[in-house]
């Protein structure tokens, strides 16, 4: 199946899940790298997020673009982008 380029700015505001399907957040921002390359993604911390549950008063992370594993509808993230992901399903 050929890839599907997308604007960067189409992504702003969708879900973003991880691969286990745990609700990480929204994107908020695209971080650049020179010559127009993403680095990563803004992920800002939302109502009933894990960021929520896990940063406390932090307004988001930044999640490298090699971790992400989809976008379409919703961005799917790799779990090794989650901090204390394994301590987290523990409790």
């Amino acid at each position: 199946m050929p890839q599907k380029n997308r604007n960067v700015t189409e992504v702003y505001n969708i879900q973003v899940f991880t691969d286990a399907g745990d609700y990480f957040g929204d994107v908020e921002e695209a971080v650049l790298q020179l010559p127009n390359k993403v680095a990563g993604w803004r992920i800002k911390s939302t109502k009933n997020s894990y960021l929520s549950r896990v940063l406390g008063g932090a307004r988001g992370v930044v999640v490298p673009h090699q971790l992400v594993k989809a976008i379409g509808d919703v961005m799917i993230i790799s779990r090794n982008a989650v901090p204390n992901y394994e301590e987290s399903l523990e409790e």
